[in-house]
């Protein structure tokens, strides 16, 4: 019995991505999520209680992939300025994948506070990590260059997103230069 809820919810969680990614917060609705799972609408509601509850699980399920693929990618970098920009570019390779297409149109809706704070923390790992290689450095306010890095990591993921007229590695390439260089390129 156990296992078969699991996978429900699985199921529900990965049709909300479906959803999220292809329309947008408000193509997710609960009989979006039934007619995709097969499901009764009320049975959807036996899993998760509301759209916001819903968005809070995609969130602490598809966060933490998401930062540790990150982390990854800087862990096999040799120097700071190579974790710097495993950090710009794995961010940037994820644009096509669904899990990020879904936190994007997350974060683009109305949540209710419980999932912004969750989007918060998730966040804040990010910058931890950028933080310590900014460190590495001698950056003198690391915490604050890593935000401002991730402001344009988010720039760059948006104009991937857009389709923008250039190519997603040129778009790469200029957020790593922004990131290691600023705009003295």
């Amino acid at each position: 019995m156990a296992e078969h809820r699991t996978m429900q919810r699985d199921a529900l969680l990965d049709a909300a991505r479906s959803l999220l990614s292809e329309g947008g917060t408000e193509a997710l609705t609960f009989p979006a999520l039934a007619e995709r799972t097969g499901l009764a609408r009320s049975s959807v509601y036996e899993y998760f209680r509301s759209r916001a509850a819903v968005v809070e699980e995609l969130c602490a399920v598809d966060f933490p992939v998401w930062a540790k693929d990150v982390e990854t990618a800087m862990a096999r970098a040799d120097t700071a300025e190579g974790k710097i920009e495993a950090y710009v570019r794995q961010q940037l390779a994820l644009v096509g994948d669904r899990r990020h297409r879904a936190v994007v149109a997350i974060s683009a809706s109305e949540l209710d506070a419980g999932a912004r704070e969750k989007i918060r923390a998730a966040h804040g790992g990010l910058i931890t990590m950028i933080g310590e290689a900014l460190g590495e450095l001698g950056h003198r306010q690391p915490r604050l260059a890593a935000m401002l890095l991730q402001g344009v990591v988010d720039a760059a993921v948006r104009r991937i997103e857009l389709g923008a007229a250039e190519e997603p590695g040129v778009i790469a390439d200029a957020a790593v230069s922004m990131a290691l260089r600023g705009v003295q390129t």
